[in-house]
């Protein structure tokens, strides 16, 4: 196996913020946050762990800073998705359908900071509950290619629609 990543916490002073922009004033967790790690050694996908508990009925969403960044080297990317199990269960969907993290967002002013906006699909009114410390989605480290012509030189700078360019 290639050795290609590792993953770490932001800041304290960039979680704070994320957490506060994201859910107000409340409990600091940052000391409990959990880095992603594979449950055996054939598993592809390094789990995330809920910082919070939260549940979500069908239709309803949440954005989970996770207090979570990775190194990655290039010519690699960092898909994330659903546990299998939480998306088999309760049909729970990831609301940008497959998050992507490229190896240039970990310099990014934000660190890098991984937000993961999962959202209760359930067709069967199932109502998803989920404890701190929980796995809750995963990520999966994928080798990509460029073409040949490839002249790509920008520098990223922050997360969705950073990269954006009228090429």
């Amino acid at each position: 196996m290639k050795k290609i990543a590792k993953f770490e916490k932001v800041s304290l002073r960039q979680f704070e913020y994320s957490w506060k922009d994201t859910f107000g004033e409340g409990e600091n967790v940052y000391n409990e946050i959990k880095l992603p790690h594979r449950a055996t050694s054939g598993s592809a996908g390094y789990d995330f762990y809920s910082p919070l508990d939260f549940s979500l009925a069908p239709g309803e969403s949440i954005k989970i800073p996770t207090g979570i960044r990775a190194k990655i080297a290039d010519g690699w990317v960092l898909k994330i998705y659903p546990r299998s199990g939480l998306g088999f269960k309760y049909r729970l969907q990831l609301n940008n359908t497959v998050g992507i993290i490229d190896s240039d967002y970990y310099s990014s002013d934000n660190e890098g900071h991984i937000f993961i906006k999962i959202t209760n699909d359930s067709k069967e009114g199932k109502t998803l509950e989920v404890k701190k410390g929980d796995a809750f989605a995963q990520g999966i480290f994928i080798e990509y290619g460029i073409t040949v012509d490839d002249d790509a030189d920008g520098v990223r700078n922050g997360g969705f629609g950073s990269t954006s360019s009228s090429h």
